[in-house]
């Protein structure tokens, strides 16, 4: 079954699926005209302003429901799997994935609040399957994508983090000698599992609400702690920065000595790491996007827009840096021996640990500065940033559970299966393979991704309209509106009937 897991995950993640999430980036920001660039004061304005409402939250409150999501282990786990396999080049193509994945970002956020619409409850909700039904008018790809999303984020993604969790804090907790009195490392993870999952019942049985109003506390604070972390840790070893941003960008383009055999490897990891952690193009930022309460689509996509900066520039730069400054990392390449693929060592900075204990990397790295401390520390940030993925998950599924519903209200049943069926897996995934665990969660990305890519390739111009609309109501000095009838856009039925 593994075997099987891992050929279907390579054909999803082939190097087509890599091109086209970096020329669907690349085409987005010649037509957005850079606009993550000309428009970067604008996304810090909005994402500290609108309002919210009984049917929709504030835009912030909607920035940090997608963070939430997209600040999950990919930012610290991740990221140091991505040097494993990739080298330091890696990081320089999450760079690149991260910049070109701002207008993928603002096309896809906008696209859901121009096709949002309010439910059986009277919530707003969006996301891929509600712009692909209605601006493409293809039902059974809307239908495919909010299946494939239930799937993903309510069943394969949330083991991926729960392992994470389970990992960081048995490490942690073994250390100290807690392993023996829990029954061993395997019972202590499943203890970690269970208490997760029960936390995690308590946030998601509140609804979207609740959810926001967790998010929005939460997930600023756990950004600053560990940026703070990574500038702490690289004053340290200040006299090991340059050598560090040379490696990055030797290695980047084939020229190091060391990593110069593996730069497909450093840009295919670079880009695939890139798009797990801030989740540009995969469709999952959309659906926070479309709750948020605006009066003009493209203030949501520029908020959004300024979500990819954060996740990847700061965040999952600051995971790199911690890595690499302090030489806590190891670097594989592939090799074919007797016609069998092993991994071959070209950097071994920790000793033993394989590239899919990614957070294992992190961990000593900010304990080789910080001894005794360190290892809690990032399992603590490990499990802020999991756990309040887990929980955008829930809401990514739920809204898709009610797309299929229809206009009738999702029946009570399903929402009580979708609610165990994460939590089960949670509790699951805390303890199942962490190799495996990955593969799962990359098959989960990679078919949301393709199918999520090609819909707003095809589906782009009314997202660019919107913005040329915003842009001339801006120079007149207006707070924009949106009025789709007069912009030509088709099917916009709530802004119809907004008031």
């Amino acid at each position: 079954m593994e075997a099987f897991f891992n050929w279907l995950n390579g054909i999803i993640w082939s190097n087509a699926l890599i091109a086209l999430c970096l020329g669907a980036g690349l085409w987005f920001t010649l037509r957005t005209r850079v606009m993550q660039v000309r428009g970067f004061a604008e996304m810090c304005r909005l994402t500290v302003t609108g309002q919210k409402s009984d049917a929709g939250v504030s835009s912030f409150q909607a920035l940090a429901i997608s963070m939430a999501g997209r600040m999950g282990i990919g930012n610290i786990a991740g990221v140091a799997t991505a040097i494993a396999y990739g080298g330091p080049g890696a990081v320089f193509w999450m760079w690149v994935m991260g910049f070109l994945g701002a207008s993928t970002s603002y096309i896809e956020c906008t696209l859901a609040q121009i096709y949002k619409e309010k439910d059986a409850e009277g919530r707003y909700r969006g996301g891929p399957a509600y712009y692909i039904e209605k601006a493409m008018g293809l039902k059974w790809y809307a239908v495919t994508f909010a299946v494939a999303t239930v799937i993903a984020t309510g069943l394969l993604l949330p083991g991926v983090q729960a392992n994470a969790i389970a990992d960081s804090a048995s490490t942690v907790l073994c250390g100290l000698g807690n392993c023996e009195v829990a029954g061993g490392a395997g019972a202590l993870k499943l203890w970690i599992g269970l208490g997760v999952a029960a936390l995690l019942a308590l946030i998601i049985f509140g609804g979207i609400k609740r959810i926001a109003t967790f998010a929005e506390i939460v997930v600023p604070f756990m950004a600053l702690a560990f940026i703070l972390m990574a500038v702490t840790v690289m004053i340290v070893n200040a006299d090991k920065v340059p050598a560090m941003f040379s490696d990055i960008f030797s290695s980047a383009f084939g020229a190091h000595a060391a990593f110069g055999a593996i730069l497909g490897q450093a840009i295919a990891w670079g880009v695939k790491r890139g798009i797990y952690a801030n989740e540009a193009g995969q469709g999952t930022g959309p659906h926070a996007a479309a709750a948020a309460e605006v009066s003009h689509p493209a203030k949501q996509g520029y908020v959004q827009a300024f979500a990819i900066y954060f996740d990847t520039m700061l965040v999952c730069t600051s995971t790199a840096f911690l890595v690499l400054s302090t030489g806590m990392y190891n670097t594989f390449r592939t090799v074919t021996e007797n016609g069998v693929q092993k991994l071959e060592a070209i950097v071994t900075g920790v000793p033993g640990l394989q590239p899919s204990e990614g957070a294992l990397y992190t961990q000593a790295a900010v304990e080789s500065v910080l001894p005794g401390g360190g290892a809690i520390f990032v399992a603590v940030a490990l499990f802020f940033f999991a756990f309040t993925t887990i929980m955008a998950y829930y809401y990514m599924a739920e809204t898709n559970l009610t797309y299929l519903a229809g206009v009738k209200k999702t029946h009570p049943l399903a929402t009580l299966l979708l609610r165990l069926g994460i939590i089960g897996m949670v509790v699951f995934g805390a303890y199942h393979n962490a190799a495996m665990a990955w593969t799962l969660g990359d098959i989960g990305v990679g078919v949301m991704a393709w199918l999520n890519v090609i819909a707003i390739l095809i589906l782009q111009k009314p997202a660019l309209i919107a913005l040329r609309d915003y842009e001339r109501q801006k120079k007149l000095g207006l707070d924009p509106t949106f009025d789709p009838d007069a912009l030509g856009i088709r099917n916009a039925d709530f802004w119809k009937t907004k008031a």
